[in-house]
Formats: C-alpha cells, sequence, structure tokens
C-alpha cells in the first residue's frame, strides 16, 4: 500500500512535470492543475501519516513521531477510554442482560452431555486440589479450626434441648429395653457370684447361712424387680429415669453451673491425644472416600452431580423467576467487579504498552491500521487532484 500511494503521487509529479513543459495553455491546464493540486495533496496526507509513527525524512520537526514518543500517554489515554466507554456499569448491566447469560447456560447446561462434561471438569479440579493437600497437611489446617470451634460451642443448652427432645419422643425406651434385658440375663447367669458378693457385705457376727439367706433373698428382689422394669413401660423405675433426664435436661439448658460443667467436659474430652488421633483417622478416611467417590465415572457422587446440573439448567431454562434472580446476581456481581476494580483492569493497558519499545510500538501500530491510512494518503491525492480542476476551473472563469 505504501508503493501503490507513492507510485500514484509520482505519477502526478510526472504528469504535472510533463504539463509544464507543454506549455500549460488550453485543457492542458487543467491537467497542470490536477497533478499539481495532487501532488500538494499527497505530500500532506504523507506527511501526516508519517509523523504519526516517525520523523519525516529523519528531520525532528515538532510533533512528528508522535506514537514512539507519546506511547505511555496514548497508552494512559486508550486506558482511561476503555474504562470509561466499555467497562463502566452501566454499559456491563446492559450488555450481560441483551446476551441473556442464564438462558444461554441453562439451555446449555440440559444437555445431559454438557452436564456431564461440567461435572468432570469439576471432578478433575477437586482431584487435583485434593491430592496437591496430604493428610497431615489438612490435619494441621483443620484441627484447631475445627476444635477450637467446636470447644467453643454452647454444648450445655444443645445438649439440654437435644436431650429434651429425646425424652420426650420416648426415643430412649429402647435403650432402657436394651439395658433392663441385659441386666436381666446376667443376673440369671451370675447368680451365685452376685449371692457370693451380697454375702460378703454382712457383719462378722452374722451367721454364714443368715447372710446366705438374705443374700439369696436380695437376688431374687433383683431378678423380680429386673423383670417387671423389663416387661413393664410404665413401671416406675422406668417413670423415675424419665423424670431425671427431664431435669438434667432443663439442667443443661438452664442452670448456669451445669453448663459450665458441661463445657468443661467437652474441652477435657477434645484435648485429649487420643481424640486428635481420631480427628486425623476421620480427615484420612474423608479424604480417601471423597478421591474414592470423584475418580468413579459412574459412582453415585457423580451421577447425582450431574443430574442436579441437567436441572438446574432445565430449571434457568423455563423458570422466569429464577432465571431473573441469577442474571441480577451475575450483573451485581459484573457491576462490582468493574467499579471496585476497574483501574485494575484497564492498567494491563497501560502497562503492557508502557513495556514496549517505542519504535516497536509505532510499528506494531502502522502494521495494524497502515493499509488504511494510506488510503489516506492515496486518496488526498486524488482528492487534491479533483480540487486542483475545480480551483482551475473557478479561476479561468473568472478571470
Amino acid at each position: 500500500m505504501k508503493t501503490g500511494a507513492t507510485v500514484l503521487l509520482l505519477l502526478a509529479a510526472v504528469v504535472y512535470i510533463v504539463a509544464v513543459r507543454a506549455g500549460g495553455h488550453g485543457w492542458v491546464g487543467y491537467v497542470q492543475a490536477a497533478a499539481e493540486a495532487g501532488m500538494v495533496g499527497g505530500l500532506a496526507d504523507w506527511f501526516a501519516v508519517t509523523a504519526l509513527f516517525r520523523h519525516p525524512l529523519g528531520l525532528p520537526i515538532p510533533h512528528t513521531a508522535i506514537i514512539p514518543t507519546r506511547k505511555d500517554a496514548l497508552g494512559r489515554n486508550l486506558s482511561e477510554f476503555v474504562g470509561s466507554n466499555f467497562l463502566s456499569e452501566q454499559v456491563v448491566r446492559e450488555r450481560l442482560r441483551n446476551a441473556e447469560v442464564a438462558r444461554r447456560v441453562g439451555r446449555w447446561l440440559a444437555v445431559p452431555d454438557n452436564a456431564a462434561r461440567v461435572t468432570a471438569e469439576l471432578a478433575r479440579a477437586l482431584r487435583g486440589a485434593v491430592d496437591v493437600l496430604r493428610d497431615e497437611d489438612l490435619r494441621e489446617v483443620l484441627e484447631p479450626v475445627v476444635l477450637r470451634r467446636l470447644a467453643a460451642l454452647p454444648v450445655g443448652p444443645t445438649l439440654g434441648r437435644l436431650l429434651a427432645k429425646i425424652v420426650e419422643d420416648k426415643a430412649h425406651h429402647r435403650l432402657v429395653d436394651l439395658v433392663a434385658a441385659a441386666v436381666d440375663d446376667w443376673l440369671a447367669a451370675n447368680r451365685e457370684q452376685v449371692i457370693d458378693l451380697v454375702a460378703r457385705q454382712a457383719p462378722p457376727w452374722s451367721p454364714e447361712f443368715v447372710d446366705r439367706a438374705v443374700a439369696g433373698r436380695v437376688y431374687a428382689e433383683l431378678v423380680r424387680i429386673s423383670a417387671e422394669v423389663r416387661a413393664q413401660p410404665e413401671h416406675a423405675i422406668r417413670q423415675a429415669l424419665d423424670r431425671l433426664l427431664t431435669r438434667f435436661a432443663d439442667d443443661l439448658s438452664n442452670d448456669p453451673t451445669t453448663i459450665e460443667r458441661a463445657s468443661g467436659v467437652l474441652e477435657s474430652l477434645l484435648a485429649q491425644s487420643e481424640v486428635r488421633r481420631a480427628f486425623g483417622d476421620v480427615i484420612s478416611a474423608g479424604r480417601r472416600l471423597l478421591l474414592e467417590m470423584v475418580d468413579d465415572p459412574h459412582g453415585e457422587l457423580r451421577a447425582r452431580l450431574t443430574g442436579a446440573l441437567a436441572d438446574l439448567g432445565r430449571r434457568l431454562d423455563t423458570d422466569d423467576v429464577l432465571r431473573a434472580r441469577v442474571d441480577t446476581i451475575i450483573a451485581d456481581a459484573a457491576g462490582y467487579v468493574v467499579t471496585h476494580y476497574r483501574d485494575e483492569l484497564t492498567r494491563t493497558i497501560t502497562d503492557t504498552i508502557e513495556r514496549w519499545d517505542g519504535v516497536e510500538t509505532a510499528r506494531k501500530v502502522e502494521l495494524a491500521v497502515g493499509r488504511d491510512l494510506q488510503f489516506i494518503r492515496i486518496n488526498g491525492t486524488v482528492v487534491g487532484a479533483l480540487a486542483g480542476v475545480i480551483i482551475h476551473a473557478v479561476g479561468t472563469l473568472v478571470s
């Protein structure tokens, strides 16, 4: 394009020389005027275009070589222009609203293959994240946080509400049945041991046959009471246990002393080394289980996640309320980003241009837009020639 524009300028110069040597009378005068004005227009536009990228003819003429000498200022101006006109909150919100991001994402996710692809990518990312952290790393990170948070929990009121609900629903009765049956069976299998134990508690002066008779009576009463507790859901001992648990639940919820004791028990329990080792074992087991679930392409986790994503896609495509809510969230997030981080985003332009060499910058810009700039030179030559013809015609008419 440079060659074409230069050849056109030289052609105008040749025509001008020929016209001048021909005398410039009659129609030759028009040709001469056209060639002369064409050279002026071509030279002026050549100077203007060249001055953008370098000094014309290497002469340090003021206000030339604009891009190499003012690239940093141009970069800042371009950065401000982009930030003000392309990264304004209003422009971004309008663009996102017209793009219908939620509907497009929904339609794409509704396709099972696409949902499965997203699931696979999420699984791969999760796998990479879990692989980076070793069991020791996870334990060092999670143990202080989790155990400290557990120790700070109001365990008393929480346990009190839980225990009150258990007593209210009579969920503990099965455990009482289990204990009563175990006691009943143990008594039946250990009659002699019980009698010997009770007999040994008698005073030394008591005859042995009396001791064993009393012990046998005690054993018989224990068996009777155990059988009654086992057989009667409304036994007095069961009711007494219910009242005891109810009072204990109330104390855990409202009595400061009991609440403090419960917290102390929890702190002591969490301070045990066995608890910490158990916590580490839980973390290791959870990590291995998670990896197994993530690595299984046909497993329950990935199947459920794929189904959930596909269902979300269908809802985004059909549910106007949900789609509008998601679009609003996206627009708000984008608006927040461009409002608070616009300078950081546009600074990429400024920093990049500042790192460029001035001459290299001019070359890059010239290669990008130079073709159109050479058309300016061509148009200047042609328009100048036409203007010369018109001016010559007007001068001829006036004279």
